[in-house]
């Protein structure tokens, strides 16, 4: 069977069975922020195993994409190693919530593998957990298993738990003997061996306890079955093949990527390794960046990177040494596009991200395999066979080598990292960097958690302009404090604030806090700890206390201005991902009354025509005045609703959705305007690149957008005038000016090089015959050395074979320059007397035997160095 086949196969297996189709969710866990990427087919489900979600039913079968490699698990240093180790692969998975449990589970798969395909039962063995008497029992009843096959191991294999707390149990696995010639060759060899003999194929977990902090086990109220068998095992399996890499799934890669290296397939272990590296590389590349995810420094960004990297490290070594991980995806696309028909639409984006990638880590990769090879050497003979770390983190930090990249590489020498080593490296430059952050001391930082600890400051903002409130805390110079008196600077805490804190990228308020006889001006608004917000003031006038009831007063000018900024933001932030694609992922952002900017993640810089495109889609629904709304409600339902949701933020149970119409879709907790028409005009005012794989552009909305337009047409007019021209031609007019000057240059270079052939032929007076030499030794006035190397050319030409001395005094420096035709760089060697000449103007020159030049302070030696130069030439 082929593997489509398979896949088809236990989809209807299980379909007609009750169990709903669900559709394989990204490899990105939308549902999981913490989660790197989508790792098992129970992904999805998991706050529905938790209780937190219903669906609509109670079975569900799915054939998962998954992705292991970065976090916990990882499979990526072994991938290419062994014959079943995998970045990304298929899971199938049968699931119940609350419906079936062992009994049906164990029936389903066994009728599944000995019936519809057809496995032959005495190759097939049970492991159960080491107390499961239950499973045995099914086992032996239900499918008929002997109990000699049916194996009890421990927690370690045979006990599933989907975190430290909550809902565990034991599981049973399905296993494969692939035959004696697999194994490991030893007596004792069984299930549970290391070796490849008994090949798991499938997992029955049976979620029946919830784990207390405490580690007791509680019964669950609902029972559940999750289930998740390898696609490319069980094609294995059904093509009798030994090794995944032998199947239909990959065979038709590692035949592609050995045609284009020219290395047979087959013929050698260590190029066999490199081939199927690269052919499970380009899967996960590609489907990866079918989901948004591309290269990048950070999380799963450079998980693709390291990916990526490694694939090109393994090309170098059969002999690819041009961009080739690009021509791999097509075929991969090409082969799973009838499965995941996104792909298609995908492929622009994997091809050009994929190959700008390649041709980045092109420009490093070969310098850094020097380096490392020397070091190897160097290793090698003094005897020791531990790369230290500070080369493994030069080859991280100067040639883009991950850390896992050059471990593998040295690997085939028998050396190892010093990983200590390493990461001291690692921690020395994070110290570094951050050696010129000043940031609250550690004091002043346990005084904010003590006042969270008692009390908190409530943000009123969203609704209120300005509010009256009693203040809680006055810190000074770190220490909580009951008073501060006028001209000086203090954080001030109150009950209640309309001052937004600085939060997502949105800069905090400014403003006023007054009462009688007190005036002080808020400098900025900040959240140093959760719950408690701080105001950095300088009192004007007046004496501040503690408990005192005060009036808190933003400048509503500014923060309009900041929400003008902010929703454009968001605006900005779909029209990339409408125009550019659905890859794009906010990378950072700052969003302040005067100007907005926006980091993100895409492979390229943008075109004009792109900048236009985003420009002109962000700023129709500002025409359109759309209602931009806001709504708190519970995580899930927000991302039901389509909110964007980023790996690495911190989400509660509960969450603030910013929505502009259909437009866009955040989670957000920033100021924004009512409604979109508030903002006026978005203007895009610059692009730009802020690391590999990172862009940026710069923004201006409301009344900066105006008054940059304004400006800036006011200077196309003025231009205009200038040329005598419409606006609308000033571009051609200018063209037109270009072109005119640049005929004039040629002209005046034409002129000025009938000038120095004129003057070269003067030169000729001063030429004397020496010795059958032609040569010509002369000061001239007033010439830098461009000209007299422009000099010497126009001499060559004219004396066909010679010498030629030139100086000059410009400036009142000396210039020396000496040429000579080819055909006599035998006898005179221009080099040599360039470095008996220039000490006497007191300098330094060299050069070649055709052509040397010096320079010197002394201009007044240059009639002596003429002199010395003849009698050099007579010899």
């Amino acid at each position: 069977m082929k593997s489509h086949e398979i896949r088809a196969a236990f989809i209807e297996y299980f379909r007609a069975r009750g169990h709903e189709v669900v559709a394989s969710s990204g490899l990105i866990p939308i549902s999981d922020p913490t989660l790197l990427f989508t790792n098992a087919g129970m992904v999805q489900f998991k706050r529905v195993f938790l209780e937190e979600e219903k669906r609509p039913y109670k079975r569900a079968v799915t054939c998962q994409k998954c992705m292991r490699a970065g976090g916990k698990h990882n499979d990526l240093e072994n991938v290419g190693q062994t014959a079943r180790h995998h970045t990304f692969f298929e899971m199938l998975g049968n699931f119940s919530f609350g419906d079936y449990f062992k009994d049906d589970a164990i029936a389903f798969a066994w009728e599944f593998l000995t019936k519809e395909m057809a496995l032959e039962k005495e190759r097939l063995w049970v492991t159960v957990f080491e107390t499961d008497d239950e499973a045995a029992r099914i086992w032996q009843e239900k499918a008929g298993v002997k109990p000699e096959r049916i194996v009890r191991l421990g927690a370690k294999d045979n006990f599933w738990a989907m975190g430290d707390t909550g809902p565990c149990g034991p599981c049973s696995e399905i296993l494969y003997d692939q035959g004696v010639d697999v194994g490991c060759g030893r007596p004792e060899c069984a299930v549970g061996c290391d070796c490849d003999r008994f090949l798991e194929i499938w997992n029955l977990v049976f979620m029946q306890y919830n784990r207390d902090s405490t580690g007791n086990l509680t019964p669950l109220p609902e029972q559940c079955i999750d289930t998740g068998m390898g696609l490319e095992r069980l094609s294995a399996v059904m093509q009798g093949k030994k090794s995944n890499y032998d199947t239909d799934v990959f065979a038709p890669l590692t035949k592609f990527i050995a045609s284009i290296a020219a290395v047979p397939y087959g013929s050698s272990t260590e190029t066999d390794v490199s081939i199927r590296a690269i052919a499970d590389h380009a899967r996960a590349i590609t489907f990866l960046m079918n989901d948004g995810v591309l290269p990048g420094n950070v999380d799963r960004g450079y998980v693709l990177r390291r990916i990526i990297r490694r694939a090109a490290r393994h090309g170098r070594f059969i002999g690819l040494k041009e961009p080739f991980i690009y021509k791999v995806n097509n075929l991969v696309i090409e082969q799973m596009g009838v499965v995941y028909p996104d792909l298609a639409r995908s492929k622009e984006l994997i091809e050009r991200a994929t190959k700008g990638e390649e041709e980045r880590f092109s420009e490093t990769l070969e310098r850094g395999l020097q380096h490392l090879d020397a070091e190897i050497d160097a290793l090698k003979r003094h005897g020791a066979a531990v790369l230290p770390g500070r080369v493994a983190f030069k080859l991280y930090d100067t040639y883009g080598f991950p850390y896992d990249l050059t471990a593998d590489i040295i690997k085939k020498d028998r050396f190892t990292i010093d990983e200590p080593g390493f990461t001291s490296e690692m921690n020395e430059q994070k110290k570094k960097a951050r050696g010129s952050w000043k940031g609250a001391a550690s004091d002043t930082l346990g005084v904010y958690k003590t006042i969270a600890e008692t009390a908190k400051c409530e943000f009123v903002g969203y609704h209120i302009d300005a509010i009256s409130s009693r203040i809680l805390c006055i810190i000074k110079d770190g220490l909580s404090v009951d008073a501060a008196v006028s001209g000086g600077e203090a954080e001030i805490i109150t009950e209640e604030t309309p001052f937004y804190a600085e939060s997502g990228g949105q800069v905090g308020d400014t403003g006023a806090i007054i009462s009688k006889d007190l005036s002080v001006v808020v400098l900025d608004t900040r959240r140093p700890v959760s719950n408690v917000i701080v105001h950095r003031c300088r009192i004007e006038q007046g004496v501040v206390r503690v408990d005192d009831e005060v009036e808190l007063v933003p400048d509503i000018k500014r923060r309009t201005s900041t929400a003008r900024n902010h929703t454009a933001t968001h605006l900005l932030h779909a029209a990339l991902r409408k125009k550019l694609g659905p890859h794009l992922r906010q990378a950072g952002s700052l969003v302040a009354p005067d100007y907005l900017r926006f980091d993100f993640n895409h492979f390229e810089a943008l075109s004009g025509s792109a900048i236009r495109d985003v420009e002109a889609y962000a700023n129709a629904a500002v025409l359109d005045d759309i209602e931009v709304s806001t709504h708190t409600l519970a995580y899930k339902d927000a991302l039901e609703k389509g909110a964007l949701a980023f790996f690495g933020e911190k989400y509660g149970e509960v969450v603030r959705m910013v929505k502009a119409g259909d437009s866009s879709v955040e989670l957000c907790g920033g100021i924004h305007v009512k409604r979109t028409g508030q903002i006026g005009l978005i203007k895009i005012t610059s692009e730009s690149s802020v690391a590999s794989g990172v862009r940026r552009i710069e923004a201006v909305s409301g009344s900066a957008a105006l008054e940059l337009v304004a400006k800036n047409f006011e200077a196309l007019k003025t231009s205009a005038a200038m040329l005598k021209a419409k606006p609308s031609e000033l571009s051609d007019r200018i063209e037109s000016l270009l072109e005119r000057q640049k005929a004039l240059e040629r002209e005046i270079e034409t002129l000025k090089n009938k000038d120095k052939a004129g003057e070269a032929v003067s030169l000729l007076d001063s030429v004397r015959v020496i010795n059958g030499v032609k040569a010509v030794c002369v000061k001239v006035k007033d010439a830098d050395a461009k000209t007299l190397r422009e000099l010497s050319d126009a001499l060559r030409v004219k004396l066909g074979s010679g010498i030629m001395i030139l100086a000059s005094g410009a400036g009142g420096k000396a210039t020396l320059l000496v040429a000579v035709t080819t055909d006599l760089t035998k006898r005179f060697n221009a080099g040599e007397i360039i470095k008996r000449l220039a000490p006497m103007v007191g300098g330094k020159g060299g050069g070649k035997a055709e052509l040397a030049q010096a320079g010197g302070p002394d201009a007044t030696k240059i009639d002596e160095a003429i002199a010395e130069a003849w009698r050099m030439i007579e010899g």
